[in-house]
């Protein structure tokens, strides 16, 4: 069985050899490939980037990749593959790829920051394309995750070339957008978000990396890069056990990773002017680029990035920008767009055939933008496509929630004994008119509520995203357990998802959690989405407002967001606890700064659900 084994991944590698020989042959036969070209920004610091252009004269628009990862061709096979794919793609399209590293990675010169300093980077890099003997003058830019942060702020700026933008898997920005304040992800709801301590043990180069001389030629910088690659290989690191090392200051200290951004940052406040300094959009800048937006169910940010959507559709200064505004909602994970198959599993649940012409509607914008072909792209493709899952079909609307949607509320109710799936806790669209009525769960931040799926990145081993049965993770009783009767019809609940929970507590400061749950007739529980507020924040960000002991506080969660059929005979189900750990960095409940704090107390939390505090979610559901 062993040697069977052996043969398969022998045969499997043999394939991934041959297809990227394929590729690279392909690629060769119509592409000019330009590597290692240092562009010169405004500071003299000169960004490598690789060009590759159709074998012809003809003037084309490019497309634009600005990213933090390795695309060495030459060292890393996996990097190599989807580049030249990419690039391939692009010139049998009619298009010039050009991918370049940030300041500060790879063979880039100059320091490297998170937030992207500074701006003008991207604005130089259009400047110098759209001269080229080869451009048309008009450029796209493309990427997921941190190769589509950037492109938000550089579109408040305006470049003339910058005519389309495809932002994937993205974060809101800094600042408040919508209702939510999640600084460049870092935060939600108050709450610092544990991926980045991973990712940036992952991707930070060290301060004492080899470095490239200055002035270095093109002739060199190609040469030496097929001998040296520049990318760190870490250590592996349990995750899972790491993330519970405190001081939560001291987390990447403990797995000898680099930490001098991480330090920074996780003393950082969510209204700290610090975050301003940077390259990430914040609604106090225009937005001038027309764009086409991909958001992921289960994604670290889906909530943010809806908001974001809506509000440049609003706030942008040009009626044509506000216009040309498109999105996609796909039911997958993290940049997992093109990985949807016609039996899509997303954790454990299906959602069936989930594939959309990703890549055809994508170079149809851009055909109609940087070409300008009259393609009917606008005519046929919808302002919102969104999946709803239970019904696994994709929908069409012109706005974000579908107008059609209407607001109910489902309030909380129990006789005191909402603990775990077992208990009495229901939701009801009647309010509990009982004079006090409420339930009381523990919140131990050394024993907290383990993270289950959801919408994740970069966590590595800690946690997996994606839709998963609670059922086993709500035995516990220190979750409270509110389950709606079975509907008697099949209800489809698309938009956002707002909530008000009224808690007392004797803790200075505690969060609060919540997860959006389809329940089966046979009782599998599919989380849909989650969220959290730390209480201290309940009043806004810019002041920290603790709790006294038994009076009961207002505390509005951050929205969640979805598209969920509930079949006949399903129930809408939320639980509420206190922490959604890894995902969410632990509240030690001491209200001290938490980041540099190693004890914790143990919060009797209180959620009430009575005539005066009626504790209440509230669902969009939609009607045909």
């Amino acid at each position: 069985m062993k040697a069977f084994k052996l043969i398969i991944v022998f045969f499997i590698s043999l394939h991934n050899i041959n297809a990227q020989k394929n590729i690279k042959d392909k690629l060769l036969e119509i592409a000019i490939i330009d590597e290692k070209v240092m562009m010169p920004m405004r500071d003299g610091i000169r960004l490598s980037t690789d060009i590759y252009r159709p074998k012809s004269n003809k003037k084309v628009p490019i497309i634009f990749s600005r990213t933090p990862y390795n695309f060495n061709t030459w060292q890393n096979e996996k990097e190599e593959f989807r580049t030249m794919e990419r690039a391939y793609e692009a010139i049998n399209h009619g298009y010039a790829y050009v991918v370049q590293n940030e300041r500060g990675r790879y063979f880039s010169e100059g320091e490297w920051d998170i937030l992207g300093i500074p701006l003008t980077d991207g604005y130089d890099a259009f400047s110098w394309m759209s001269k080229q003997a080869w451009s048309n003058g008009k450029i796209g830019t493309l990427g997921c995750s941190s190769t589509a942060e950037w492109q938000m702020a550089v579109a408040a700026l305006d470049h003339p070339s910058h005519a389309a933008m495809v932002p994937q898997g993205f974060g809101a920005g800094i600042g408040t957008v919508g209702e939510y304040f999640e600084q460049g992800n870092w935060y939600r709801g108050g709450a610092e978000q544990l991926l980045f301590p991973s990712w940036l043990y992952s991707v930070e180069h060290d301060k004492f990396k080899p470095r490239i001389p200055e002035g270095a030629s093109q002739e060199d910088l190609i040469r030496i890069s097929r001998f040296y690659d520049l990318a760190p290989e870490n250590p592996p690191v349990d995750w899972a056990e790491s993330f519970k090392h405190l001081p939560l200051q001291d987390l990447l200290k403990n797995v000898n990773g680099k930490k001098e951004i991480f330090d920074k940052m996780i003393k950082r406040k969510p209204n700290n002017k610090e975050w301003f300094r940077g390259g990430l959009y914040h609604d106090s800048m225009d937005f001038g680029v027309p764009s086409f937006w991909f958001v992921s169910w289960y994604d670290v940010s889906v909530s943010p990035n809806l908001a974001l959507f809506n509000h440049v559709r609003k706030m942008a200064k040009e009626k044509n920008v506000r216009d040309n505004q498109y999105l996609v909602i796909a039911p997958t994970l993290h940049c997992g767009y093109s990985r949807a198959t016609e039996n899509t599993i997303v954790g454990e649940r299906s959602m069936g055939d989930a594939r959309l012409n990703y890549e055809d509607q994508i170079y149809a914008w851009f055909d109609y933008l940087l070409k300008g072909e009259d393609n009917n792209f606008k005519k046929d493709t919808p302002k919102v496509q969104y999946f709803t899952m239970g019904k696994n079909i994709w929908q069409a609307s012109d706005t974000w929630p579908p107008e059609k949607a209407i607001m109910k509320t489902l309030y909380l109710r129990s006789n005191g004994s909402a603990n775990s799936r077992l208990g009495d806790g229901t939701l009801s669209f009647k309010k509990d008119k009982r004079g006090k009525t409420s339930d009381t769960f523990l919140y131990d931040p050394m024993n907290p509520i383990e993270s289950y799926g959801g919408g994740v990145c970069c966590t590595g081993n800690a946690v997996q995203g994606g839709s998963f049965d609670q059922q086993k993770m709500e035995e516990n009783e220190n979750i409270l357990v509110y389950t709606s009767e079975p509907f008697s019809e099949g209800v489809e609940v698309t938009g956002f998802i707002e909530s008000t929970l009224y808690l007392s507590s004797d803790v200075k400061d505690t969060d609060l959690t919540i997860k959006l749950i389809d329940v089966y007739p046979d009782g599998t529980a599919y989380n849909l989405d989650e969220t959290i507020q730390r209480v201290r924040y309940r009043e806004g960000y810019d002041k920290e407002v603790f709790m006294d002991k038994g009076e009961v506080y207002e505390v509005s969660l951050t929205p969640m967001a979805t598209s969920n059929f509930f079949k006949k005979g399903h129930s809408v189900r939320i639980e509420v606890s206190s922490s959604n750990f890894p995902r969410f960095a632990r509240n030690l409940n001491t209200g001290g700064n938490n980041y540099d704090e190693i004890k914790s107390v143990i919060a009797k939390n209180r959620i009430h659900h009575s005539t005066n505090y009626s504790s209440n979610i509230r669902l969009p559901f939609v009607y045909n």
